[in-house]
């Protein structure tokens, strides 16, 4: 790992507001643009805050109170050995609504970000008045394909099943962060991959994963994911996820996804009884914030100015 990386790499100057902020016994990096109703901004594995920065801005420029968050374990967040479990990140997020001052809030969160929401939305409802996922299923709909689906979301998986092997993250940091890029592009759409964007960002992430204790932290997440299956804070966890969603909920998925396969992610609306809405975003992989940027943004907006 590379010595020289820290966390000053994540905090990018722009029309925004670095500041830290105290909730649930931790310290969250929190990005902040406008003024409104709170939009609250969860990014997915192996990424950061900037997922997010210019769809943030515009929604920001919309009327809205946007923030983006670094996840517990990355970027300039706290990275404490334990708390990566489905009910700790969920608290996470309902404690930084009210750290922010709000007793609700709106919840936008791709890949792990996503499933962030989805359990967010369940355990605390009515802290959650909207939700938009991106590139995540439901998590009872993903363990349910896991098992059914051995070829098609039981074989994407199979990087996550790596991440169970001790030590890993020297493995997921090694020559730059190598496999970091290697599964960005695995999991982007083709004709993205190609650009300088892409590149970029591709940099970026590689960067803020070799933060020290990022990658552990990171990968204990999907640590959890595997070993509670078998534990009774798992079968607990199933049971609470069962309860219907009463927050209408916007899915959105690009129809290019390797790690959420999209005939995984689209049983996820049987757990809803609020309103709810699913879009293929066509040409799009598993970072269609990045991918389809426009397309997504006129999507948030619209859900989250919905009557």
């Amino acid at each position: 790992m590379s010595a020289r990386v820290d966390e000053s790499c994540v905090l990018v100057e722009g029309p925004w507001t670095h500041r830290f902020v105290g909730a649930n016994g931790s310290r969250f990096h929190v990005v902040e643009a406008g003024t409104g109703p709170l939009v609250l901004f969860l990014h997915g594995f192996p990424e950061f805050w900037w997922a997010w920065h210019d769809i943030m801005t515009e929604v920001a420029d919309a009327g809205f109170r946007a923030v983006a968050i670094d996840l517990r374990g990355y970027g300039a967040s706290d990275k404490p050995p334990r708390g990566y479990d489905g009910y700790t990140m969920a608290a996470d997020v309902t404690g930084l609504i009210r750290a922010l001052g709000e007793r609700s809030a709106m919840i936008v969160g791709a890949g792990a970000g996503g499933m962030i929401g989805w359990t967010a939305a369940a355990f605390h409802p009515k802290m959650v008045s909207r939700l938009v996922v991106l590139g995540a299923a439901h998590p009872l709909r993903l363990r349910a394909a896991l098992f059914a689906d051995p070829r098609g979301q039981f074989a994407a998986t199979s990087p996550m099943l790596r991440f169970q092997v001790p030590r890993y993250e020297h493995v997921l940091t090694r020559d730059n962060a190598a496999l970091v890029g290697e599964l960005m592009h695995r999991w982007s759409g083709p004709a993205w991959a190609q650009t300088d964007e892409y590149a970029d960002y591709e940099a970026r992430c590689r960067e803020a994963m070799q933060i020290p204790q990022a990658a552990f932290c990171a990968l204990e997440a999907y640590r959890w994911v595997f070993r509670s299956a078998l534990r009774l804070q798992g079968y607990r966890f199933v049971k609470l996820m069962q309860r219907p969603l009463i927050t209408p909920t916007l899915q959105l998925h690009g129809a290019l996804d390797t790690a959420t396969l999209p005939r995984t992610a689209q049983g996820s609306g049987r757990y809803v009884i609020a309103p709810y809405e699913w879009r293929l975003i066509a040409d799009a992989g598993h970072f269609l914030h990045r991918e389809a940027t426009e397309t997504v943004t006129g999507e948030i907006l619209r859900w989250l100015k919905a009557n």
